[in-house]
């Protein structure tokens, strides 16, 4: 019922549609009774007057039936697909409200799922109660109507033969349905192991791992098609079944039809109007049966649907009202994190660093020491479980999202890029820049040689997820795209591994030139890569164990002095 509120601003189409259906319906029904005139007083009366009149009139009908037909239909698609498309822009946006753990939680695959199979089987089931069920139950109530006008003994055949159907309908539905549930969570995880086989072909072509990987999408397709079987195996005794029960009720219709012909209380004519009717009537409970399956599927569909909707977002905006007078300035205080639903150790502990406004500050330590994690604090990408996070002065919380997140610029130890232009991909840090402003941007990250090798240049296509650049290359475009931003606050998560020391230290000093005054955040592993910068942290087991100069680190903390060491000897005495 949830979903109801997305159908009511297209009402008009709604109403104008089963109205139209009407029409056709009205004229379907009026086809067997014109039909028996023609055989009656037509054909068996020797009168070609009646045939060609009544033709005529059985050809107007259907003209008129076939307009009002297709109004129906454009009425009913023009509110089912308004109604998808409503239901999937929200969809979209909830899905882009929610956390990291949060969309982690449904996984990439389920999602996609719902936000295309799942609105297609709920606009399906909207256009087909719209049009379907108004055609289907008119069909149904009419043709007993006329059938009963005809001679009232057929009242006994379809007595007999509705509660059949129906007790027929209501035993296999009542199987079928929860089956519909199971066939779409196993159309999750065929979506989710192909979503990972795709974004992740090389690391399978790398590991020779392809064998493996068709194995594991053949058992998940294998249970994605026992699921489908088991429902049409279920679906394909009901129109066998509903047909043995029809072509019973034919030939119960012709008997009595038979006799009364005999004692001249029908005429053939008749007999044959009360046939169509009657398969009028069982077929317009077959199409309901039908309607009934489509309706299980969008249940199970729309259940999922809402699980998303109703999924309220656990980072949210704060109030707004901020009044720093600070700028470019972090602070943690006392901060405390572990990811959500994990167990052991906090990933982060009682963390307290003031990192000043303009300063560049690096932080260094062994993997899963909690770097990137600290970062993703800044943003609120994930909430520390205690203690504050102060950017400008003011907790995180405090700020709305769209502001908290103007005043950082990230670059991701992941590079992102989109399929779009060189210059697409770079203007989404600022989409109102002009060429010359994303020209600037690419030479101070380093990428505007090799993007001017390009064929086309700024304007030369990048394939998706950036497959047609190198590590390097992407991640020169990742920065570009940040710079051009020109936030408060810039961080590097490990953003520069895949640089050259040569081309590392040419970015750090365009960076340090064109960018003064912001405040920059460096997470590395090569301690040559930071030793310049103007303090370091070192993070070790999620606690800060110093924060210093290059040269002051080494003299007073362990844990740098160990890190340093191992880079001395494999690097032949260098950093």
């Amino acid at each position: 019922m949830k979903l109801v509120k997305y159908i009511r601003p297209y009402m008009l189409f709604v109403l104008l549609a089963p109205v139209s259906m009407v029409g056709e319906v009205m004229m379907d029904l009026l086809q067997p009774k014109l039909m028996s005139k023609i055989v009656d007083e037509g054909v068996l009366g020797s009168s070609m007057d009646v045939i060609i009149k009544t033709g005529i009139l059985m050809l107007i009908t259907v003209i008129f039936g076939g307009f009002c037909g297709a109004g129906s239909a454009f009425f009913a698609g023009c509110a089912s697909q308004g109604f998808s498309r409503d239901v999937r822009n929200d969809l979209f946006s909830r899905v882009m409200g929610l956390s990291f753990q949060q969309t982690d939680k449904f996984t990439t695959g389920s999602l996609v799922t719902r936000i295309t199979a799942d609105i297609t089987a709920l606009q399906q089931m909207v256009d087909f109660l719209i049009r379907g069920f108004v055609r289907n139950i008119i069909m149904f109530v009419g043709g007993i109507i006329m059938m009963l006008s005809l001679a009232k003994s057929f009242g006994i055949i379809i007595a007999v033969a509705l509660p059949v159907e129906a007790v027929i309908v209501v035993l296999i539905m009542r199987r079928a349905n929860p089956l519909y549930g199971i066939v779409a969570k196993r159309l999750d995880s065929v979506n989710s192991v192909m979503q990972e086989n795709v974004s992740g072909a090389r690391v399978v072509k790398a590991y020779v791992r392809e064998k493996h990987e068709e194995a594991r999408f053949n058992d998940a397709n294998m249970g994605l098609t026992e699921a489908n079987l088991k429902v049409q195996q279920l679906m394909a005794l009901l129109s066998p079944l509903l047909m043995v029960i029809m072509n019973f009720s034919v030939i119960a219709v012709i008997y009595i039809g038979g006799w009364q012909v005999q004692a001249k209380e029908m005429q053939v004519g008749e007999v044959m109007a009360a046939i169509t009717y009657l398969t009028q009537v069982l077929h317009g409970i077959m199409m309901i049966s039908m309607m009934f399956q489509t309706m299980a599927r969008a249940s199970a569909s729309g259940k999922r649907v809402l699980e998303v909707l109703d999924t309220e977002p656990v980072i949210n905006d704060g109030d707004g009202n901020v009044s720093g007078t600070e700028k470019g300035t972090v602070t943690f205080r006392n901060v405390t994190f572990a990811y959500p639903e994990s167990s052991g150790e906090p990933v982060l502990t009682a963390i307290d660093l003031e990192i000043k406004s303009g300063e560049t500050v690096a932080i260094l330590g062994a993997t899963g020491s909690g770097k990137s994690s600290l970062v993703n604090l800044i943003p609120r990408f994930y909430d520390a479980d205690a203690g504050e996070v102060l950017v400008d002065g003011v907790n995180v919380r405090e700020y709305k999202l769209e502001e908290l997140r103007r005043r950082v610029g990230i670059v991701l130890q992941k590079s992102e890029l989109f399929s779009a232009s060189v210059a697409e991909n770079i203007r989404w840090g600022d989409e109102s820049a002009d060429m010359e402003n994303i020209m600037n941007a690419a030479k101070i990250a380093q990428a505007d040689e090799f993007i001017s090798r390009m064929p086309d240049g700024y304007d030369s296509m990048i394939a998706e997820k950036g497959a047609s650049l190198s590590g390097g290359q992407k991640q020169r475009m990742s920065i570009a795209r940040a710079v051009l931003k020109k936030p408060e606050i810039l961080i590097f998560d490990d953003s520069t591994s895949a640089l050259d020391l040569g081309t590392e230290a040419r970015l750090q000093a365009a960076l340090k030139e064109s960018l003064r005054g912001t405040t920059v955040i460096m997470i590395a592993q090569r301690i040559a890569s930071v030793k310049n910068c103007d303090r370091i942290v070192v993070l070790d087991h999620g606690a800060v164990v110093g924060c210093d100069t290059h040269e002051r680190l080494l003299a007073d903390c362990e844990v740098y002095r160990d890190i340093y060491d191992s880079q001395v000897k494999t690097n032949g005495g260098e950093v």
